[in-house]
């Protein structure tokens, strides 16, 4: 499950901008192989007296973390590349303004801790898995 939590200023994301966002995310993940309900995206909109950067209120900002427990990278060069396709992705967004503050970072969660709908979620690129991708559903197995 990738997960993107995005903490945002008023004002970044329009509610299309936020819908075209999380579809784009999700399409990179279907195409990676992933179900497309793996992916959760979830908009936080912060007041800016709520957001600090340095220790300064921060009057437009975004700060996203993104959680991936359904895949992994193996090795450096594959998380650099994630990193780039990250930058990629966001960057239409938000260097328009000039002013923004915005930054990302990427964890990667233990798979063991992980349910979706109360099933552990199958192996990876495994049959079911493709099943639940191609239902985009869960299903018992």
């Amino acid at each position: 499950m990738p997960l993107w939590t995005v903490h945002h200023t008023p004002g970044t994301f329009t509610d299309e901008e936020q819908q075209r966002l999380a579809s784009r995310i999700t399409d990179h993940y279907e195409e990676i192989g992933l179900p497309r309900f793996y992916v959760v995206t979830v908009f936080h909109e912060i007041r800016p007296e709520n957001m600090y950067v340095g220790g300064e209120p921060t009057p437009a900002g975004v700060r996203i973390t993104i959680d991936h427990i359904a895949r992994h990278n193996p090795d450096q060069e594959s998380r650099r590349r994630t990193a780039q396709w990250v930058k990629r992705i966001l960057q239409p967004y938000l260097e328009r303004d000039a002013g923004l503050h915005w930054e990302f970072s990427v964890d990667e969660t233990s798979e063991d801790l992980w349910m979706i709908n109360g099933l552990v979620p199958p192996p990876g690129g495994s049959e079911t898995e493709k099943l639940w991708a191609e239902n985009n559903a869960t299903s018992p197995y």
